[in-house]
């Protein structure tokens, strides 16, 4: 998973380069007033989505089955600790004792 994120990060590093680049060169127009910057972080981040999303498909799919993974062991631990109060719950309400 921090693979994945290192490399989106790195996507969005290279868009922001060259974006700042290209604004700054001319070949995109400037933001208006002071917000250039925001302008070319914009610019960077609608640029880096369908890039990322073509280029770290096979990363993106690693990520998630270790996502799913982890997400089903945590299910199955809190099943686990479920049956294992409702077995006290059981035993102490067979004895008579209140839960």
């Amino acid at each position: 998973m921090l693979r994945y994120t290192l490399m989106r990060l790195g996507v969005f590093a290279g868009c922001l380069v060259v974006v700042w680049g290209a604004v700054y060169s001319g070949i995109f127009p400037r933001g208006y007033g002071n917000a250039n910057f925001l302008w070319v972080l914009l610019l960077a981040m609608v640029l880096s989505a369908p890039i990322s999303w073509v280029v770290l498909r096979k990363e993106r799919e690693r990520a998630s089955v270790q996502v799913a993974g982890r997400v089903d062991r945590i299910k199955a631990n809190l099943n686990a600790n479920r049956s294992q109060e409702d077995g006290v719950d059981d035993t102490a309400h067979a004895q008579g004792q209140p839960s």
